[in-house]
């Protein structure tokens, strides 16, 4: 059965800037859900901040295994109940990937409990995605590197947690440096924060972005999701042990030297 992914684009420049609707016309969700379609294994579909619920109702997320979050201009126009939804469907194992600006939404700084800050440049760089832990699942298919012609600059520090696993880290050409994929756990969902992907440069038609992309789906996705009854369970009493506990044999010294001069 093929992993069942949503992409979730916010689609507000898409709308507004003429630049990004020549570089994307069906917008940025639609290209990501078309990479990763590519892969027989993923099954992609999109939904928008216009669409009632933002597009992730429960029974919607209830089916999610994956899900991709690109957002950049209307962070505050997410609602906080959609924000508590698609965070316990973390918690519970549904897999979440955060894409560049991604990293300033609700549920991000949510899930962080960090302010999730760092510096910015706008120029039109030379990116470079060095691939430094060359045998995770993330990375397959790569070669050392991946060459971004045109990049929005993203620098350290980068308020973040330690992640579990960092899996990228860009350098750009102003001389700037960023770990710009980083992986982490909450509950039993599997997060991962990739950070290429400014709006109007087409850096999602980049061949070795979308394979990044194919395979952090398939690595956060957790068929077992193994925290839903746990979490449902929260807060149920617990019988109390018994009064009396029999000891066995003689009542051991509370300190080896106890008794000694």
């Amino acid at each position: 059965m093929a992993i069942n992914a949503v992409v979730w684009g916010e689609n507000v420049h898409e709308q507004t800037n003429k630049v990004v609707q020549d570089i994307y016309p069906d917008g940025m969700h639609s290209t990501i859900a078309k990479a990763l379609n590519a892969d027989k294994a993923i099954k992609a579909t999109t939904a928008t901040l216009q669409e009632k619920e933002h597009g992730l109702t429960e029974k919607r997320l209830a089916k999610t295994d994956v899900l991709v979050w690109w957002g950049h201009a209307a962070h505050n126009q997410v609602e906080d109940e959609i924000v508590e939804r698609v965070a316990k469907r973390v918690w519970e194992g549904m897999g979440l990937i955060v894409l560049h600006s991604g990293h300033y939404s609700k549920i991000f700084k949510k899930l962080m409990g960090t302010m999730c800050s760092l510096k910015w440049r706008e120029a039109g760089e030379r990116e470079r995605v060095w691939v430094i832990n060359r045998n995770h699942p993330i990375a397959a298919g790569l070669g050392e590197r991946i060459e971004i012609e045109e990049t929005e600059m993203y620098g350290e520090p980068f308020a973040v947690p330690e992640p579990l696993e960092t899996v990228f880290v860009s350098w750009y050409q102003g001389g700037e440096v960023f770990r710009s994929g980083l992986t982490y756990r909450r509950g039993a969902g599997n997060i991962f924060y990739f950070s290429p992907g400014h709006e109007t440069y087409p850096i999602y038609h980049n061949t070795d972005v979308q394979q990044v992309l194919r395979n952090a789906v398939k690595w956060a996705y957790n068929p077992a999701a193994p925290w839903t009854d746990i979490l449902k369970a929260h807060n149920v009493p617990t019988p109390k042990a018994p009064e009396k506990i029999k000891q066995r044999g003689a009542r051991l010294s509370a300190h080896p030297t106890e008794g000694k001069r």
